[in-house]
């Protein structure tokens, strides 16, 4: 048993150093904090405690009601879910919704055009603010120009963008039109965007000459044309936003700028409704190898869900709040909590084009401060990268506005949770001063194919745990079970899967039904499993533990890497940490780390690394100690901040790594290979 310097005990599991208990997972850190909502905030939310009684007694009900509160239909809905044909559900049956018309017009028609809708900042420092006003009149124009275009509904639109404002009108023209957009994020190569063009067979393709990365200018309409060089495509019309003032290949006939185009069209469009269930986009989740799996989600279950969701977890009262999304809309997030719900619920939002640490490692810091955004949601991956920073950065700027911050994409590790909470959470200046009650954070689960979020605190009604997601959101079906499919009791750990239906559930693989029942619903008779391991603690909230495919087994234990990480990091000198199963002739699979110190924290060799295996030990159990513990100055890492430990896998091996294309830094296997020499 340990006690850390916030007074929090953590304890190894029971028999965590003997045999294996028969958990799918085993449950081995125990989080003994918590942090209740205050009496003010609980007063103030916009969803209380009786919601998750009035969601169970009856889950459809509940959704149809949230989805004519916050949605205008132009036909209303006769069934909420036809699960006839399992698992192929759809939503709001004989319902018609036109997805723009409630991000945009329908605000403005109710006297809100004024409002602003998106403070754009560029990498640069140049600034755009569209009102909602502003940007309804961009979107039909880009509706009428797309049209003109010979684009129709249920045609397909390839969407190869950074992150400025002509992304999200894209993406809302093509909802308005019931065009399918496909966002393919501009830091994939020509082959990725090509294979994921012929799979949805797209017409057009909106990109942008290029964009800033790190104070440099970074090219993106070569690899469009590189993609489009081979013949048997699809596309007839690229139109090319002109954002760095790069030199681009020109092809007549088939290139046209956004300002020629776009800027030339007419600003009046009438918004028709929809179907529910009509395809509102594709997006692929697989890597650049193999075939993309096109990710296909409709259109009025996923609105209902995002926008319920964003209102109930952000706590968001949009008169008020100024709300960033960090991530980037090439990704799920982008979509759900950046083009969509932010705009469909009302909300002011700030859109970001750079990097963390340009042109300095205070810039989302800056940007807080000039915008006063009062809920931040991010990743845990950029958590940590500031935490290696120091706090001494976010200690300069004046944080105060924040009131909610909000982690997605990955588990959090309960450390990397109290230092976002103390030194972002509870920052109330530039001069050092705390608040005296920091802002919840609400860590959240979902993926691609969940559409919208799925497990989070509320935070004016949960006493949140550093480190986990907790509850199932009303509405929601969540369980943790054992090899069988059978519930696992509380203290134990499982597969994470959903039992009923969802609004926001992905309706397949784009052109592969078969495909999506083998991927999603073969494992679990009737549930819904996607490669998750989680745990229920002894309250019964849910910790996620990462993919099963990470699970380590080491004498007979199974052992999730997403614990081991955690345990390394809660030591004052680690910032972050990826853990992987080597092979090991004794122990079938051993452990091996790779941690990156903190900016303040000296490497002593051999000395560190017995520290932080002691460590390890003491906070898990002897069983989960590493078998070897490699300091490196960097962790490979794609652009959305995922980890890719097969990687490092195959260092730990020692294999010649794979492939590294995706990577933010290609640089870093080399990297990592000159500190092992040393």
């Amino acid at each position: 048993m340990s006690q850390d310097a916030n007074g929090s005990t953590t304890t190894a599991a029971p028999g965590s150093d003997g045999a294996g208990n028969g958990d799918a997972l085993e449950n081995l850190l125990h989080e003994n904090r918590k942090f209740a909502p205050t009496p003010e905030f609980a007063a103030n939310a916009v969803v209380g405690a009786e919601v998750y009684e009035e969601a169970n007694a009856d889950r459809p009900a509940f959704w149809a009601k949230q989805a004519r509160e916050l949605l205008s239909w132009d036909t209303d809905f006769t069934e909420a879910l036809d699960w006839s044909d399992p698992p192929f559900a759809k939503w709001f049956v004989g319902g018609q919704v036109n997805a723009a018309y409630n991000a945009l017009d329908r605000h403005v028609e109710n006297g809100l055009g004024d409002r602003v809708a998106i403070h754009f900042e560029g990498e640069p420092g140049d600034t755009r603010s569209y009102t909602y006003a502003q940007l309804t009149d961009e979107v039909k124009k880009a509706a009428n120009a797309f049209e003109s275009l010979g684009v129709a509904k249920g045609d397909r639109v390839a969407v190869y963008l950074p992150m400025i404002p002509e992304a999200v009108i894209t993406m809302l023209a093509c909802a308005r039109i019931g065009a399918v957009h496909s966002v393919v994020f501009g830091g994939f190569s020509a082959d990725a965007l090509r294979s994921r063009i012929d799979d949805a067979e797209a017409k057009l393709v909106v990109t942008a000459d290029g964009t800033y990365r790190r104070g440099k200018p970074s090219p993106l309409k070569p690899a469009v044309d590189q993609a489009l060089s081979r013949e048997g495509h699809s596309v007839r019309n690229v139109v090319v936003v002109k954002r760095n003032g790069e030199p681009v290949d020109w092809h007549e006939g088939r290139d046209h700028w956004w300002e020629d185009t776009v800027g030339a069209a007419s600003g009046e469009h009438t918004a028709v409704g929809h179907d529910a269930e009509h395809p509102l986009f594709i997006l692929y989740t697989s890597g650049t190898t193999g075939k993309p799996k096109g990710i296909l989600h409709t259109t009025g279950g996923y609105l209902t869900q995002t926008a319920y969701t964003h209102k109930a977890v952000f706590d968001l009262h949009p008169e008020t709040d100024v709300f960033w999304c960090t991530a980037d809309v090439g990704w799920v997030t982008g979509h759900s909590y950046v083009a969509y719900a932010p705009l469909v619920n009302g909300a002011t939002q700030v859109m970001y084009e750079g990097t963390p640490d340009s042109p300095h490692q205070g810039r989302w810091w800056e940007i807080v401060e000039k915008y006063k955004v009062s809920i931040l949601y991010t990743a845990p991956t950029a958590i940590r990268t500031f935490m290696k920073w120091g706090r001494e950065i976010p200690g300069k700027y004046d944080l105060s506005s924040i009131r909610v911050l909000g982690s997605v994409g990955e588990p959090i590790n309960p450390e990397a949770w109290m230092w976002y909470r103390d030194v972002i959470g509870a920052n109330a200046g530039k001069n050092g001063e705390k608040k005296d009650h920091p802002a919840p954070i609400v860590d959240t689960w979902w993926q691609t194919e969940t559409g919208a979020q799925m497990i989070a605190p509320l935070p004016g009604v949960t006493a949140t745990k550093p480190g986990s997601a907790q509850v199932a959101l009303p509405g929601i079906a969540i369980d943790v079970v054992d090899e069988a499919g059978e519930s696992v009791p509380d203290g134990h750990g499982g597969y994470l899967v959903v039992r009923e239906p969802w609004p926001a559930m992905l309706r397949g693989i784009w052109g592969d039904p078969e495909r999506f029942k083998d991927t999603y619903w073969s494992r679990f008779e009737g549930m819904y499993f996607a490669g998750d391991g989680a745990k229920k603690d002894e309250d019964g909230d849910i910790w996620l533990l990462g993919r099963v495919d990470d699970v380590m087994n080491i004498s007979g234990h199974r052992l999730s890497t997403t614990e081991i990480e955690s345990a390394l990091v809660s030591h004052p000198w680690v910032a972050e940490a990826a853990v992987v199963g080597a092979s090991d002739e004794t122990t079938g699979q051993a452990v091996v780390a790779f941690v990156i110190l903190r900016g303040d924290a000296v490497n002593d060799g051999d000395a560190t690394v017995a520290e932080l295996r002691n460590h390890v030990g003491k906070e898990i159990g002897p069983i989960a100690k590493p078998k070897h513990i490699l300091v490196v100055p960097e962790l490979p890492k794609t652009r959305s901040g995922k980890i890719m430990r097969r990687l490092l896998k195959d260092v730990a091996e020692g294999r010649e790594p794979g492939d590294a294309t995706t990577l933010s830094d290609p640089t870093i296997m080399a990297q990592i290979a000159q500190s092992l020499k040393k």
